[in-house]
């Protein structure tokens, strides 16, 4: 497990390393780990809270049935949402730049004045930032690179962005979807395969929780496991009373009471 976890954060650890040699370790695959964290997070969820709140009508068919028919749409409605969010970072940046190009063009004495700005912070003068302002002056596309990355901090996204990002959240929404479904597909008795589902949901949300937590903060591992498994709860157990309180609203005590108060 810290193998894998550790390919994922792009650590090279210290097997092998040359003695005194500096090696950083930085979070690599941030975007598809992402992706993958907020598919799987709503897919675990959601459709956990569902057939929690279905199981009160007592058939296992209308869980399997109302939880397959979530989890596809889900699945669709998540992955064109991933789709059009990496598609608008494209025209974002797209845009940008054309406004940068133009700006280096047609208003060059405040882009130079714009970099004294952002490096002044650092502890360098005019003087210093000046050979810098001239090497970009003499390559007018990296000096719009340069503009893109430390003035609006943007990086120039992959063109396939969008389709990977749609492929990852929708997936991984799908696989989160099917764990707390599973258990009323292979069992009839509604209340036993709420009680599986439960257990089964519930270790995966620790599970998920905590391998989450270890790729973005290794420190508080533990807390994020019991965080989101927390939150999968929270979720089930409104679905669940929900579905028991509307029949009981619905009823003609229910009605005859609120009558009686107004």
């Amino acid at each position: 497990m810290s193998s894998i976890l550790s390919r994922l954060r792009g650590r090279t650890g210290d097997y092998g390393a040359i003695p005194g040699e500096h090696r950083e370790e930085h979070f690599d695959s941030a975007e598809i780990v992402r992706d993958t964290i907020i598919g799987l997070s709503d897919g675990l969820t959601v459709p956990f809270a569902l057939a929690a709140g279905l199981s009160s009508l007592g058939n296992t068919k209308i869980v399997v049935y109302g939880g397959a028919a979530e989890i596809v749409s889900g699945s669709i409605s998540m992955a064109l949402g991933g789709f059009l969010a990496g598609r608008s970072e494209v025209e974002h940046y797209r845009t940008e730049r054309q406004r940068e190009e133009r700006e280096v063009i047609e208003c060059p004495m405040a882009e130079e004045e714009e970099i004294v700005e952002i490096l002044e912070p650092y502890g360098l003068d005019r003087v210093t930032i000046q050979p810098l302002i001239d090497k970009l002056k003499a390559d007018p596309e990296q000096f719009v690179n340069f503009m893109m990355k430390f003035e609006l901090g943007l990086e120039k996204p992959d063109p396939r962005r969008s389709w990977v990002s749609a492929l990852t959240i929708g997936f991984s929404y799908f696989v989160g979807g099917i764990i707390p479904l599973a258990p009323y597909v292979f069992l009839e008795d509604v209340n036993t395969a709420l009680l599986v589902s439960i257990i089964v949901t519930s270790i995966t949300l620790l599970v998920f929780g905590y391998v989450k937590s270890r790729l973005i903060n290794p420190k508080n591992a533990m807390s994020g496991a019991f965080q989101t498994l927390l939150i999968g709860a929270l979720a089930a157990a409104a679905s669940y009373l929900l579905s028991i309180l509307l029949p009981y609203l619905e009823s003609n005590s229910f009605v005859q009471y609120v009558q009686s108060i107004v």
